[in-house]
């Protein structure tokens, strides 16, 4: 039963995950000077660090991982490659539910 339970709040991560990132995107660009795409690579590298030391290293690096993946996104918005679509407030609602819903029964069980 356990089992079933993170299937269906993983199955709602992923949902909101999919709902919420219709309505963003990246964008890259030929950039003639070599500055700018400086914050577009460091943006993905940040994020990425972030994630895995938020993974792997948890106890070690914890509050360096959430540091990477706020400077990741601060990144992603200076580089000027990030797209937002209007959305309704219905949609982001139902986006942050799927998603908070879904990492609570993964994280504890129940909601």
């Amino acid at each position: 039963m356990r089992f079933l339970i993170k299937l269906v709040g993983l199955a709602l991560l992923l949902v909101g995950i999919y709902f919420l990132g219709q309505n963003i995107f990246f964008t890259t660009q030929v950039s003639p000077y070599w500055w700018r795409d400086i914050s577009a690579t460091g943006s993905v590298l940040a994020i990425t660090g972030g994630i895995i030391s938020l993974i792997f290293f948890r106890r070690t690096f914890g509050e360096l991982s959430w540091i990477l993946i706020g400077l990741g996104i601060i990144l992603v918005f200076v580089s000027g490659r990030v797209i937002l679509k209007p959305t309704s407030l219905w949609y982001l609602f139902l986006s942050f539910a799927s998603l908070i819903t879904g990492f609570k029964l993964i994280l504890t069980g129940r909601i």
